[in-house]
């Protein structure tokens, strides 16, 4: 299991908490450390769209207009922290956020 996020993002520890402590392998990575390719990005577009990009947050804010009416690829690329966090992969599944309907999915069985 892959959780992709920033580090200081609440909703990113504590999904990564929970999941170990029910046992689960999880790796980690930033996407601010560790950049995320281009075809990266491009699946994880495919799989959510423009539910990827956190329009609530600080970071969106600050964007220039040029870079709120770009494309969802090129807002990423530009600023990663932009990016709804946490996406979490397990095997083909992609989850993003962490409320109780993916808490309840990854935590069973």
């Amino acid at each position: 299991m892959i959780i992709y996020g920033i580090s200081t993002c609440a909703a990113t520890r504590k999904a990564q908490k929970a999941l170990e402590a029910a046992g689960k392998e999880v790796t980690f990575r930033d996407v601010r450390s560790e950049p995320m390719s281009e075809a990266e990005w491009a699946e994880l577009i495919a799989e959510f769209g423009e539910r990827l990009v956190d329009r609530k947050s600080t970071e969106w804010r600050g964007l220039s207009d040029w870079l709120k009416h770009s494309e969802t690829d090129a807002q990423l690329a530009a600023k990663p922290k932009l990016m709804l966090s946490p996406v979490i992969r397990d095997g083909d599944t992609y989850y993003l956020g962490w409320d109780e309907t993916v808490e309840a999915a990854l935590l069973a069985g």
